[in-house]
């Protein structure tokens, strides 16, 4: 049945029109990468501040708070261009181990933000103007860097991966 569904996304009008322009694909790969761009670099910016090195001058809440917004709009695009890119071909992606690799990534990079948000960040207002920050918001922030790094590795190995088009 999920095959099923694979196949006839990659036969839909819009999986077959990214997978037989010359240029559509490039240029929603371009999207996708600016997208992914944003979203990490906001987050690694959170994350070296949970780490105690970058942004100590600025409380956390509104630090986070400032980012935010470009974090969700760099989500959205590479969210939506990253749909497109699959469509193109959905099968061979899902059989791609880096692409899995990836989704699973994305999972784990988004627990890891629950988890901080539900557990460390409960205290926050005790702790984002001082220099000592919780251990567990520094491991919640070295583990996000971690994560997004393998994501963003993981993202480029499905393009080296890939047969051609």
């Amino acid at each position: 049945m999920f095959a099923n569904l694979l196949i006839s996304l990659g036969e839909s009008r819009i999986g077959t029109a990214v997978a037989e322009s010359p240029t559509l694909f490039p240029w929603i790969e371009v999207v996708h990468v600016i997208g992914i761009a944003t979203v990490v670099g906001t987050i690694m910016l959170v994350d070296l501040r949970l780490l105690g090195v970058a942004a100590l001058d600025y409380p956390f809440t509104r630090f986070s708070r400032t980012l935010l917004p470009l974090t969700w709009i760099g989500f959205l695009f590479a969210l939506v261009s990253g749909l497109l890119l699959f469509s193109s071909q959905p099968v061979l992606y899902w059989e791609n181990w880096y692409f899995r690799a990836k989704m699973l990534l994305l999972l784990l990079a988004g627990l890891n933000m629950l988890l901080f948000h539900f557990m460390a960040a409960r205290g926050v207002t005790r702790w984002e103007r001082t220099v000592t920050i919780p251990a567990a918001a520094r491991i919640a922030g070295a583990v996000s860097l971690v994560l997004w790094v393998l994501v963003v590795a993981a993202g480029r190995w499905i393009g080296f991966t890939m047969t051609p088009f």
